[in-house]
């Protein structure tokens, strides 16, 4: 059973309420605008800075703005160190503290890294010659950098060099015969459709995809270094297979990357993947343990053969090198659907060692310390804790935790101090800095005082509760702001999306939205949510809206049952997984008195040839429908959508190609047919991340109409029932 992370019972719920603070006032939709996002922290190797980029809203331009901020570890006024005339972001210092590097939008400039120097006052950002501006890894005494970056191979045999002149070069991307089509437009100038021969040829947040214009050539990724002394960069490795996670060694002798388990080109590994897609599904493929990948060690320069390292089942990933370079750890996962681990192994070979064990919890990033502990980050449930596994221990040791999450974590180069992003429930994000041990910690910084001063954020109070099977559900619930003890509020659930990630301890726009409006907000992690193990996240596959359903209505009854919710006036929510399981939560019961359906899915046989993510639902349902079209079929909510009695509103971005139009189309029209109060707001130049990364303006409005809907139905109390006729 998950044990309890924080030791709040359901008794805590019955705590002393959360009144309304003093002289703030209730969040409305416009106090997006005011938020600010920080993210990317980078410590200067000396320990005396910190960069991090510093997100805000220009509310008049309808657009987010980034910039580059630095503030003394030793804490003090944050200044901006990025021209506010360009967008610039993920800042990272140079080893020897010289450089700080960013990406930036600028014009004129050869790719997208830019640097300040820091070893001279002021000084506009340059792209510096002969110095690497974006590296994997660099030795310790800062000498020489290494990364990976793509070269195309050869041209096929036949080539010229002399290339005909294309008759359809002045057609759109998506427009202009692909290579390879067989038929052509009559007339180039005349046709502005789409031609299509790709299976991919859509992706989310990217829109239809340019059409290629000459034959697929594997793009290989190859090592390259490049010393800090204004010597040119070298391509290190001249192979057919690509090469991943390069790291160099502490004394910079040697690399180690992963590469394909037998070495085999790109172009035999791809043709080999496509040729597995095309069969039927095979469930045991994806759960049986595989050795896709291994560890490879090469000399500095490239020469010679790459030696294996250790022969293992697994994906390994994200190499890291021990202090004394005799060592290397990695992070990797026997299958598909079983937990990830760090490993280490000697670099002369052996057989990885699980430094982990049974732990409960995966790594989601880590690196050797410099008295050869092993630092790492994970998601407790719906926390973010940073955690220290000192050598030869069997459990780790948390150092930086409580009911927050960490977004983002980088040590100076002595591993003395560690800066970090974090966020809890009324406090948005914010950097922090605290010594190696997790002690003295510190804010550094205060972009959002303003607001917090202004606004009272709603706190949440975290239960857990037993589900089908005797699974520890994690919940939260949301306070309303000017809660009165003695008086009943109306409830909203909110679902969220994946469906393998989670919500947690973190400031959240939506739930301070609903909650600001006088509704108490409950949200939960059923089984499928992220950061409880493997077992647990891929507990739902080829079952979604069976034990998940479950463990949602139970946290409801739970909440239910509290002498200040009122059980008659409930709502649901969620979106993409969440908007799937809202509709199919309105599709099984009536005890919802409202409900918002945001990127849904209501037919997954249409989804799954609409959609940029086939391989989604190929693994979840064991197949494609045509291999298991009963699963496909039972699991789509419009089957029961003659069910469905709960007033809908339906939110969908015209431009969303990882959850299309036409499921919520459908949906809209089904219920409209049966005389189900719906409202469908379709939302312009806008994909799946509208309600993360869209336009502001447009943003802000979809915080707006669900807050207007679930005011209306949950707390005006409409005496009649908005019907339309069939």
């Amino acid at each position: 059973m998950h044990r309890s992370i924080v030791g709040l019972t359901l008794a805590a719920l019955t705590a002393a309420p959360l009144s309304a603070q003093s002289g703030k006032r209730a969040f409305t939709p416009a106090d997006y605008y005011r938020v600010t996002t920080l993210a990317s922290p980078a410590m200067s190797p000396d320990g005396k800075l910190v960069a991090v980029t510093v997100t805000t809203v220009k509310e008049a331009d309808n657009k987010r703005h980034s910039e580059i901020w630095v503030v003394p570890a030793s804490g003090g006024q944050p200044m901006r160190y990025t021209s506010a005339g360009f967008e610039s972001s993920n800042p990272r210092f140079s080893p020897d503290g010289k450089f700080l590097f960013f990406t930036s939008s600028r014009p004129g400039g050869k790719g997208a890294r830019w640097a300040l120097r820091m070893d001279q006052p002021g000084g506009e950002a340059y792209q510096p010659e002969g110095y690497p501006t974006s590296f994997g890894s660099a030795t310790v005494d800062g000498r020489l950098a290494i990364w990976t970056d793509t070269s195309e191979s050869a041209p096929a045999m036949g080539d010229s060099s002399k290339k005909a002149a294309d008759p359809f070069d002045k057609m759109g991307a998506t427009a202009r015969p692909p290579f390879g089509a067989i038929t052509k437009p009559v007339d180039p100038r005349r046709f502005d459709g789409r031609q299509i021969t790709d299976m991919g040829y859509k992706s989310n947040d990217g829109g239809f995809l340019p059409n290629r214009r000459e034959e697929r050539r594997p793009r290989v990724s190859q090592i390259y270094g490049q010393a800090f002394d204004g010597s040119a960069k070298k391509m290190l490795t001249h192979t057919a297979y690509s090469h991943g996670g390069a790291t160099i060694s502490p004394d910079g002798k040697w690399i180690a990357f992963t590469a394909d388990a037998e070495l085999r080109s790109d172009s035999t590994v791809t043709a080999e993947r496509d040729s597995l897609a095309r069969l039927p599904y095979d469930a045991k493929r994806d759960e049986r343990e595989r050795n896709d990948v291994e560890v490879f060690v090469i000399a500095a320069d490239g020469s010679g053969d790459p030696r294996r390292v250790a022969k293992f089942m697994g994906n390994e990933r994200q190499i890291a090198w021990s202090p004394d370079g005799r060592r290397l750890a990695f992070i990797a996962s026997p299958t598909r659907t079983k937990s990830a681990r760090i490993y280490t192994v000697d670099v002369a070979g052996g057989t990885p060692t699980n430094v982990l064990g049974d732990w409960k919890y995966e790594p989601s990033g880590f690196e050797y310390l410099a008295n050869g502990d092993i630092g790492f980050t994970a998601e407790v449930g719906g926390r973010t804790a940073i955690f220290v596994l000192p050598q030869g221990a069997k459990m780790p040791k948390e150092i930086i935790g409580g009911r927050r999450q960490i977004r983002g974590q980088s040590w100076d180069a002595k591993q003395e101090h560690l800066a970090f992003v974090a966020t809890d429930m009324t406090h948005p994000t914010e950097l922090f800095i605290a010594d190696a041990s997790g002690q003295n910690e510190r804010k550094l910084t205060g972009f959002n005082d303003k607001v917090n001063a202004d606004v009272a954020w709603a706190d949440a109070e975290r239960f857990t509760y037993p589900s089908v099977g005797g699974l520890e559900m994690e919940a939260w619930l949301m306070k309303p702001y000017g809660f009165e003890a003695g008086k009943k509020y109306p409830v909203v659930l909110y679902i969220h999306g994946g469906p393998h990630a989670s919500y947690g301890e973190g400031w959240f726009d939506e739930f301070q939205n609903l909650a600001g409006a006088g509704m108490f907000v409950l949200f939960t992690n059923p089984r499928g949510s992220s950061g409880y193990g493997a077992d647990f996240t891929y507990s739902t596959r080829g079952r979604w809206g069976a034990e998940d359903y479950v463990d949602l209505m139970k946290g409801v009854d739970v909440v239910a049952e509290r002498a200040d919710i009122d059980s008659t006036r409930m709502g649901v929510t969620g979106g993409s997984y969440g908007g799937f399981m809202t509709a199919w939560v309105t599709a099984k019961t009536n005890r919802f008195k409202a409900a918002e359906t945001d990127r849904m899915i209501a037919d997954f046989t249409y989804w799954y040839g609409s959609s940029d993510a086939q391989g989604l639902t190929e693994f979840e349902f064991y197949g494609k429908p045509w291999d298991n079209f009963a699963a496909y079929d039972a699991m789509s909510p419009i089957r029961y959508v003659k069910n469905v009695r709960t007033p809908t509103l339906l939110v969908q971005s015209e431009d969303d190609f990882r959850t299309p139009m036409g499921n919520a189309e459908l949906w809209y029209m089904a219920l409209k047919k049966q005389g189900v109060a719906a409202e469908f707001v379709r939302y312009p130049r806008s994909t799946h991340e509208l309600s993360r990364s869209g336009e502001p303006w447009l943003l802000v409005d979809r915080l707006g109409r669900l807050r207007q809907w679930f005011a209306y139905w949950l707390i005006e109390k409409p005496s009649i029932q908005v019907s339309s006729s069939h």
